[in-house]
């Protein structure tokens, strides 16, 4: 087999090499006429993970304009490592989601630590200590064995590497579906502070400045990740293997730690992770930004192997490394900052004034290429969008009521439906409370996180339904946002802004490329309307194997500010007496419910509507309601509608029961799954005050002490269960699934 030194530019162009890299015959022809030659071995390789998906997001740029980004809040929008949100007192939030999931698909404990770790890099490199990871993950039926393997292996992942690293897992979401039988989504976010005037950018500005590489050595895995999550998810996935990288929490924990040190010497002048597509991403990056370019030596690059090539340290994504500029003559300083943490620090090249990204290994030029040619000029595809062939006949299905014989027995189903189900066995295994800063821990609407040394706390949340956006992708993804929104409000902080991870098939299937233009569409509505901008992201396209696409999933992470700590509020029920509420009118709403799931076995029909004004008015009013300590407990009403969230908000440490009455349709009022409600509680001396604030909320019964729900429709009990038994029954589903054999 030749080295890849050995392989002539001449044989890469006549036996179509570049394919195999990622490049079609049409970026080659591009390549070439850039260069004004033929590419060498590794400079294909460095263009071919430029211009993948994963890097240049060709396929999705024209989409990604759409979103509103700005607003007199915004410090940084998407562009950097991760955006930034003022919050007062030269205080900022930074926060950012990425996916891994290809490489969770193929080895689910490394894919998922090195979501984790890359995604915590996004956010130090920007300057911030990050202070809490959240988490959105889809799977297959728990009723698969390679699901279990998955899931299991999945959540390991993540626990050990965000517990050894010392930030707390605070939240998160998880629902299962056939679609995500063979590609699971691992989506990763993290949130750090930062103070104004140490935010960083990964600029490589100065010329004459030094480059130095930090970190851990640079070893032959994680080779062409970013182009292995830019294509269809193998059949034989094993073989991919290779291409999944290697974390190590506790060297990344020192990173953190000498990364937040050094960014207070003023000879730091630019600083980025090597995330996807390694040393190459970030040098190119950061040279285009500050119009400037870059000269490297390989042989001075720290390796885990012998006789790497520059093709392999070019393409390597090896974990824990950073790439920092820093000014000519104070490299020492800076070094020693990384020595004293027990880190390697060395000087890999220099910034140039030439536009151009020039690398050299054993004395030869190994690669000379413009360096906006690698960030900012690769191609941008218009792609055609055909819509889905079942969208219109799903459209014209009536909205029917499905027939439930035993609506007590219903309930109890869906409890253990494991969408639905307790979470717990899941965010047991997370550390929440390192740190010490965690003020609401996992299994409440959103979790909450002190700002020490203020009276302030952030709430933050994932979410997204996509069964809703599989049926009607434009109103899908105007309630992932929505119900992202309902999640912060309830929790008694005001949203900020959002941050997506696009989750879709492959989009040269027009009928997927329609499904994430709706979807964008619907989610610039709802965050201008709801006033989130979106400050930063992912795209991961390609989930689909076997030619069988996964449900369109734009996950929304949200980050909002409680003005107060007296504003945070709890998703349980707090005391006995509280008059029980629900904002907002309850409709025939079944398609993509949980209860459609369960009776039917698939989805279908209209998803629920949503009036965005209607949603902003009632927020507003739900917040203001919560600010004036007017109101003891607030959640949502989501999967599984009305009953799931009156049990949900009895699932407390302390049980408590509640007495109901309610009037309709019996299965609408328990199980649809309209948009925009509230389920809230209200002291019974506030009840006039809360009214008055909020305009749509219908007093619907109280708290008690007999630990019981007990629902009653039209006067006639339809549930009577004791709040113990129901609990147990939610919270055992899910590790009794994982135990049972398939």
């Amino acid at each position: 087999m030749l080295q890849t030194h050995e392989i002539s530019p001449e044989q890469i162009e006549n036996e179509a090499l570049y394919k195999e890299m990622g490049l079609n015959d049409e970026e080659y022809k591009m390549v070439k006429h850039i260069l004004q030659r033929r590419p060498n071995y590794t400079e294909t390789g460095i263009f071919s993970v430029m211009w993948s998906e994963h890097c240049s997001y060709k396929s999705s740029k024209p989409l990604l304009k759409k979103f509103p980004t700005k607003a007199p809040h915004v410090l940084q929008g998407p562009g950097e490592g991760a955006g930034i949100i003022d919050i007062g007192d030269e205080q900022a939030v930074v926060f950012k989601v990425e996916s891994h999931n290809h490489p969770s698909a193929v080895e689910p404990y490394q894919g998922a630590a090195t979501g984790v770790g890359g995604i915590i890099r996004d956010v130090f490199s920007m300057g911030a200590r990050p202070i809490a990871l959240l988490n959105s993950l889809r799977f297959g039926p728990l009723t698969n064995e390679r699901t279990k393997y998955l899931f299991s292996g999945v959540v390991d992942g993540i626990a050990g590497y965000g517990n050894c690293v010392g930030v707390p897992t605070v939240g998160g979401e998880v629902q299962f579906d056939d679609c995500y039988q063979e590609n699971p989504l691992v989506n990763a976010m993290c949130v750090g502070l930062i103070k104004h005037d140490d935010i960083q950018k990964g600029v490589a500005a100065g010329v004459g400045n030094t480059v130095l590489y930090a970190g851990a050595p640079t070893g032959r895995d994680g080779i062409h990740g970013a182009t292995f999550a830019s294509d269809d998810l193998a059949e034989d996935s094993l073989k991919d293997r290779p291409a999944v990288q290697v974390g190590d929490p506790f060297m990344e924990k020192l990173l953190i730690e000498a990364c937040l040190e050094v960014i207070q010497s003023d000879a730091l002048v630019g600083m980025q992770d090597m995330g996807a597509a390694g040393l190459t991403s970030s040098a190119s990056e950061m040279a285009s930004k500050a119009g400037t370019g870059l000269e490297m030596n390989l042989d001075h690059v720290p390796q885990r192997e012998a006789n790497m090539t520059a093709y392999e340290l070019m393409l390597s994504e090896s974990q824990e490394r950073m790439l920092l500029v820093v000014k000519k003559g104070r490299e020492q300083e800076i070094i020693e900052v990384f020595r004293k943490y027990g880190l390697q620090a060395v000087a890999v090249g220099e910034v140039i004034e030439e536009k151009t990204f020039r690398i050299f290994q054993h004395g030869k030029l190994m690669a000379d290429i413009p360096v906006d040619a690698l960030a900012e000029e690769a191609p941008v595809y218009h792609l055609p969008a055909k819509e889905a062939a079942y969208f219109q006949a799903f459209q014209q299905m009536k909205q029917e009521v499905p027939v439930v014989k035993d609506h007590a027995h219903m309930f109890k189903q869906l409890l253990q439906q494991p969408t639905i189900a307790s979470k717990e066995w899941v965010y047991d295994q997370y550390d929440s409370m390192v740190q010490t800063n965690t003020v609401v821990t996992p299994g409440s609407d959103a979790a909450v996180v002190r700002i020490q040394g203020t009276n302030k706390s952030l709430a933050m949340t994932t979410d997204c339904n996509s069964r809703y956006i599989y049926l009607d992708p434009e109103t899908g993804g105007k309630i992932a946002v929505a119900e992202a929104a309902r999640n912060i409000i309830c929790s008694g902080a005001k949203p900020l802004g959002l941050t997506d991870g696009l989750n879709f098939g492959n989009p040269t299937n027009p009928e997927v490329f329609w499904q994430m233009e709706k979807s964008v569409e619907g989610m610039v509505a709802a965050s201008e309307t709801l006033a989130t901008p979106v400050i930063s992201g992912n795209v991961s396209l390609y989930n689909q194997s076997g030619g069988k696409a996964i449900f369109p999933t734009p996950v929304v992470g949200m980050v909002g500010l409680h003005e107060s700590l007296d504003h945070i509020t709890s998703s349980f029920f707090q005391q006995a007496g509280d008059r029980i509420y629900v904002i907002g009118e309850t409709a025939c709403d079944f398609g993509g419910s949980e209860l459609q799931r369960l009776m039917q076995g698939k989805y279908a029909g209209k998803a629920p509507q949503i009036n965005l004004d209607v949603e902003k008015k009632r927020q507003d009013q739900l917040l203001t309601a919560i600010q004036q300590g007017v109101v003891s407990s607030a959640h949502d009403v989501a999967e599984g509608g009305l009953a799931v969230a009156l049990a949900e908000s009895l699932f407390a440490e302390h049980t408590l029961g509640a007495t109901v009455q309610l009037s309709g349709d019996p299965t609408v009022m328990l199980f649809s799954e309209t948009q925009s409600r509230f389920l809230v509680t209200v002291p019974e001396n506030k009840q006039e005050n809360f009214v008055h604030i909020v305009e749509d909320a219908v007093e619907i019964g109280k708290v008690t002490t007999d630990k019981h729900l007990t629902i009653s429709i039209n006067e006639q009990e339809y549930v009577s269960e004791s709040v113990a038994l129901l609990q147990a029954q939610w919270k055992g589903a899910i590790p009794c699934m994982l135990k049972t054999k398939a």
